[in-house]
Formats: structure tokens, C-alpha cells, sequence
């Protein structure tokens, strides 16, 4: 068989889908997307909502790939063969009752549901493509059959990406799963013994896989194609909120395991390609739009918050119907979230060394784009999601100083998925972070941009979300902390000036210390190296670079390079 994609590999972050929705939305496009001037136009969409990058596209495919990206996944109507006229359902590429689901969708949880409902109704072979036969199957269902049965089998659902791509996306629901389970542990075994390195192991079986694998065409396989679209696979499971990382692999969810034995039941297949289309672009039905199911989902959910010691209180709470149900349900999961990112921030000082290369990938954006740690495991940041992980490292380094008195998930503003990863950046209208220790608060803005854009980008923004909290601090000093990989110089005068107008004129004076990712980087790794990093060496730090800032905004700059340097010398004698 060959392998198989649940999204695309174009676009490798599926939230960015729901990105490229809400500009479709608002354009003239929607529904008008075929044809090269067309596909040049989307392009040009996504471009300008900072989507994708607006580069060389030659052959005009960005476009194209994302609206397909939208049309298999019922966000888009999808063209059908044999042709479906309009009037019988809606206008090809128009925006699907799933589509604009995901667009209203204001919380991740929210989102998940959608790739949920869209990725249980999607099946391969497509019938879409006129291949509407007994040979279709579930993906989704066929991945997650697939890990309980190793969790069956061993006690752990955990299913390696490798092990993704060089056996399970090359299975259908007609494989039997023990057979298929047996085949992954036989290759789990053998990559275990092996007297090669493991990435030299991995490498000779998909180039074996090549030799044999063959395109409809009948040309053999890429052998990185395997990875891709194990890749691939992975990003969309997760999206669906019911799988979450573990190592180089995934597992199961816990709060969600009664909910995926549930969806794996329904084994119905569609019956006929029209009744397909008409599923995919609604969104399918899931186990907890049933009464009975989503009180059995409930039931699980309040054994696991009893496990941590927590009694919810349902007096008064209505569960006569599956919305009401849901209700308490997702404030349940909201619960148990907020438990594990206390859990996920606790563990965050003994990853300083992960956060600090996460840093270095971003201070060398462009030339580097994968490190591997000293414990083997190799990290990366995808392209067009490097401002979401800018914000994302510095929430984890203050989450590493393990002092704050705010909460994890009060101290950021950007949204993240069950993997504790960023999903989007912070929203306008306010900071990006904001930490709160005993004696201080401290605002932190970022940014990649590093031209002479960056003032007039950054500047106001920035001296006016400081101020907000200056307003709101109930009496702690507020620091302004503003970092990027080159800071203009122009911004850092705007910065040393630091006053805000009120609206009745008062004057507030400000303090922002502008610094760029590798200052802050040096002093994070030498502060966790000595041993010393605490809230008193971060505000001792900003009152000296303070101390300096009546120089201009040239030599500011050299005297907060200075006054790092004297620092990291100092924690590290």
C-alpha cells in the first residue's frame, strides 16, 4: 500500500488553516479561488495577513496547495467528480458550516473539535475523487485503533514517529491490528538492537521502503517523502486534541481515552459519495453529541479531577442535554489543563539548557533550523511559526526562574495546545507576557522584526502596554523588558525616552530596557549555570541598565552590552 497523508504537507501546522479561513473570510476569493490569476491572488492574501512568506513561488503553487489543504478537509467546499451542481449544496470554495465552525472558534480546545469533526469525517481513498468503494477507511480511527491496541499490548499507547512512517501509514482499516502491532514492536525491536546508530538504522529502512513503495505513476518514492507525511500525520492527530507528544512519538490523552474508544466504534462507512461531501463540509458526528456517550465522557472526567484531590460541585447543573453536558465538560477539561501547564511550568528550571537552544535557534533564524540536545533529542522551529515560539521560550525562561505569583497561563497571552506548544501569537491590544514576582512586575514585548520598521511597529505599542500595567499594578514597580534579534537603534531611543501621555495629560515616566535575544540568552545560561538566577538578579540587571540609559540611544546601547558582559563575568567567577 502506500503511504498515506491525513493533511498536507504544505501546510504543517494546521492551526495556520484557520488562519488562512479568517483572511479568505474577508476577501473578494472566497469561492473564486481557480486558475493561476487566482492562485497568485491567495498567495498574495496569505501574504499580506502574515500567513506565509512572499517569495520566489514560480510556479504558483502556495496558493493552490492551500486551497486543496481546504478543500480535503471540508473547510472549503471541494469539487466532486462526478461534478455536484452548486445549487444542490453551496458554491465550490466557498467557506463550509465546518469551516466557519473553525473561524469562530475563540479557544484551542474549540479549534480541536474542529479538526476533530473534520478529520473523523475524512477517508481514504477520497470518494470525492470517484473512488467510492469498500476500500475506504478512517485514518483518524485507523491511527487511534492502532495505539490502543499497543497500549493493549504493552500498557503504553506511545507510538514513535518512525515507527509512523515506516509501518502504520502504509496500513488501511483492512489490515488486521494485531498483525499491524506486531509488525511496529518487530520494528521497535529491531531498531533497538541494532548495532548501527539509530538515524543510520532509520535511514536504510525507508530507503528500503523506497525500492518497493511506488507512486500511481509508478515511480518510486522519495525516501524523506516518508517522513513527511509521517511528519504530517502527526501535526493533524495532535490537532485534534486527543493525542499529545511523548519523546520522538504519541500517546493517547488521558482525559480523552474513554472518548477514543468511543469514537473507534463507529465503524459505519459513508453511503455514497454524495452523503460524503455532505458530512466533511458539516463537520462529523462525534460520541459526545449523544446524551448517553457524553455522560459516560463525563463520568471519566470527574474520576480523573477526584484523582487529584478535587471535588466538582454539580448542584444545580443541568445534564438533560448533550449542550449542557458539554458544558460542565469542557470546564472540567478546563480544570485539568490548568493542573498539568502548573505541572508543565514546575518542571521548566530543569530545562534550561532545552530553552537556551531554542534561543540559539531563533537568534540564528535562517541558517539553522534543527539542534540536537545533549540527551540525543532534536528540536526545531517550523519557519512560519517563529514569532509564536519567540514568546513561547521566553514564557518558559521566566517560567524557569520558578518564582512568579502570577499563573502559568496568567503570565501569556498566546494560546497553546495539549503539548504545552504555542498555537498563534499573543493577540493585539496588549502585552505579549507578563510576569508578576514579590517585589516587581515585568512586561515583556518581542519581536523578529529587526529593520527600521521596528520603531514605528514597536514603539508605541510597547511604551503603551507598559503603561496599562503601570495603571494596574497595585503599587509594584513595573519593568518594561523589549527584546529582539537586532534592536533598532531608533527604538531604543524611543524606549530611553519612556514617557506616556495619560489622557488627561498627566505624564507617567516608563522603564523599558531594550536588549537583544543573545544578551538575554547569555545572561539566562549564566545565571542557571552559577546557580544564582532569581526575580533579584532579573530586577538588578534592569535597575543597571537603567543606571546608564542618560547617554544617547547609540551609546545606551553599548553601555547595556557592557553592563552584560560585566554581569556574566561576575555569575560566572
Amino acid at each position: 500500500m502506500r503511504p498515506w497523508c491525513l493533511g498536507n504537507t504544505t501546510v504543517r501546522s494546521p492551526f495556520r488553516l484557520r488562519d488562512g479561513l479568517v483572511a479568505l473570510s474577508t476577501s473578494s476569493l472566497q469561492g473564486n479561488l481557480r486558475g493561476q490569476k487566482q492562485d497568485i491572488a491567495f498567495r498574495q492574501l496569505l501574504g499580506e495577513h502574515g500567513i506565509v512568506e512572499l517569495g520566489n513561488d514560480k510556479t504558483n503553487s502556495v496558493g493552490r496547495k492551500w486551497r486543496s489543504a481546504l478543500n480535503k478537509l471540508g473547510f472549503l467546499y471541494p469539487a466532486m467528480s462526478p461534478p455536484v451542481p452548486p445549487s444542490e449544496l453551496c458554491t465550490l470554495d466557498m467557506i463550509t458550516p465546518n469551516g466557519w465552525r473553525l473561524i469562530r472558534a475563540d479557544t484551542v480546545p474549540a479549534m480541536q473539535e474542529c479538526f476533530l469533526r473534520a478529520l473523523a469525517a475524512y477517508y481514504i481513498p477520497s470518494p470525492l475523487e470517484g473512488k467510492f468503494d469498500s476500500s475506504i477507511f478512517s485514518p483518524l480511527r485507523h491511527s487511534l485503533a492502532v495505539m490502543l491496541e499497543l497500549e493493549k499490548q504493552t500498557g503504553e499507547s506511545r507510538l514513535n514517529l518512525i515507527e509512523m512512517a515506516a509501518v502504520v501509514q502504509l496500513t488501511s482499516g483492512d489490515n488486521n491490528l494485531a498483525a499491524i502491532v506486531a509488525n511496529v514492536l518487530d520494528f521497535r525491536d529491531r531498531r533497538k538492537n541494532t548495532p548501527l546508530n539509530k538515524k543510520k538504522f532509520d535511514r536504510e529502512e525507508l530507503a528500503e521502503l523506497a525500492k518497493t513503495v511506488f507512486r500511481p505513476d509508478g515511480k518510486p518514492y522519495e525516501q524523506q517523502t516518508f517522513n513527511d507525511y509521517a511528519d504530517a500525520n502527526f501535526r493533524y492527530l495532535k490537532a485534534t486534541g486527543l493525542v499529545q507528544s511523548k519523546g520522538r512519538g504519541l500517546s493517547l490523552v488521558p482525559e480523552k481515552h474513554v472518548l477514543v474508544e468511543q469514537l473507534i466504534q463507529d465503524t459505519r462507512l459513508p453511503d455514497s459519495a454524495y452523503s460524503y461531501l455532505v458530512t466533511l463540509c458539516k463537520g462529523a458526528t462525534l460520541p459526545t453529541d449523544n446524551k448517553d456517550s457524553a455522560l459516560i465522557v463525563l463520568d471519566d472526567l470527574l474520576s480523573q479531577l477526584n484523582k487529584h484531590g478535587i471535588k466538582f460541585d454539580m448542584t444545580g447543573r443541568s445534564l438533560d442535554t448533550p449542550a449542557d453536558i458539554g458544558s460542565v465538560r469542557h470546564e472540567i477539561e478546563a480544570i485539568l489543563s490548568a493542573l498539568r501547564e502548573e505541572e508543565y511550568a514546575a518542571r521548566q528550571a530543569g530545562e534550561w539548557e532545552e530553552i537556551a537552544a531554542y534561543m540559539d535557534l531563533l537568534i540564528h533564524r535562517g541558517r539553522r533550523s534543527k539542534k540536537t540536545l545533549s540527551s540525543g533529542e532534536e528540536i526545531e522551529i517550523p519557519q512560519a511559526e517563529a514569532p509564536a515560539y519567540f514568546e513561547w521560550i521566553l514564557w518558559r525562561a521566566f517560567l524557569a526562574v520558578n518564582s512568579l505569583k502570577n499563573k502559568p497561563y496568567e503570565a501569556r497571552r498566546f494560546k497553546i495546545d495539549q503539548d504545552f506548544l504555542p498555537v498563534g501569537t499573543a493577540p493585539g491590544n496588549g502585552p505579549d507576557l507578563i510576569f508578576e514576582f514579590e517585589e516587581f512586575v515585568l512586561v515583556v514585548e518581542v519581536t523578529l522584526t529587526d529593520n527600521s520598521r521596528q520603531e514605528a511597529a514597536e514603539g508605541e505599542p510597547v511604551r503603551r502596554h507598559v503603561a496599562r500595567i503601570v495603571e494596574t499594578s497595585a503599587g509594584k514597580r513595573v519593568y518594561g523588558l523589549f527584546i529582539a534579534n537586532k534592536v533598532d537603534t531608533n527604538t531604543v531611543e524611543t524606549l530611553r525616552i519612556g514617557f506616556w501621555y495619560k489622557p488627561d495629560d498627566s505624564k507617567m515616566a516608563l522603564q523599558i530596557v531594550p536588549i537583544t535575544l543573545d544578551q538575554f540568552k547569555n545572561i539566562f545560561s549564566a545565571g542557571f549555570t552559577s546557580g544564582t538566577i532569581s526575580p533579584g538578579l532579573i530586577q538588578e540587571f534592569l535597575r543597571d541598565c537603567l543606571a546608564v540609559s542618560n547617554h544617547d540611544a547609540p551609546e545606551w546601547k553599548r553601555e547595556i552590552e557592557r553592563t552584560v558582559q560585566e554581569k556574566i563575568v561576575y555569575l560566572l567567577k
